[in-house]
């Protein structure tokens, strides 16, 4: 059996968790599921890659979101997020910044990486309109609505 080469520098995305009831408490993540495809995207200086869930390369497949990445203001970063097919462009969902600058943020609290990922993309919305492309997933402590949801873990 081959075994598939994953690109370098690659990082799997952190995956949720299906549940028909939905957990409670101070411990558990709640965030709207948007059904596109997961991805990993890795900024290096003005370089850009975007990576599907198993690490096919979807760079050029949208154009706008590698574009609006690359403007980020970070010699590096390594975005978690979801990208939809919505039109030609996608739209990007990002869900959280596992690496800034250089720095492994894994073991940050989820809100502040949230919070620096937040104001990463405001920063570069100053410059261009093209940030529009992408969207901070908002998160609540608790369930905000019923139907399909996804949770996970919250790290300690």
């Amino acid at each position: 059996m081959l075994q598939r080469t994953l690109p370098a520098g690659f990082i799997a995305p952190c995956l949720p968790t299906k549940t028909d009831k939905l957990p409670s408490g101070s411990r558990w993540l709640h965030e709207i599921e948007h059904d596109g495809f997961r991805i990993i995207a890795r900024k290096t200086g003005a370089q850009v890659r975007h990576y599907s869930r198993p690490g096919n390369d979807l760079t050029h497949r949208f154009p706008l979101i590698v574009e609006t990445l690359a403007r980020l203001r970070s010699r590096s970063c390594i975005i978690d997020g979801e990208t939809v097919a919505c039109d030609d462009n996608g739209v990007a969902y990002a869900f959280d910044l596992i690496e800034l600058n250089g720095d492994d943020l894994r073991r940050d609290p989820l809100e502040v990486r949230k919070a620096t990922l937040a104001s990463i993309v405001a920063k570069a919305s100053k410059l261009t309109s093209l940030t529009a492309a992408i969207n901070i997933v908002p998160w609540a402590p608790a369930p905000a609505r019923t139907g399909r949801t996804l949770c996970s873990p919250r790290p300690n």
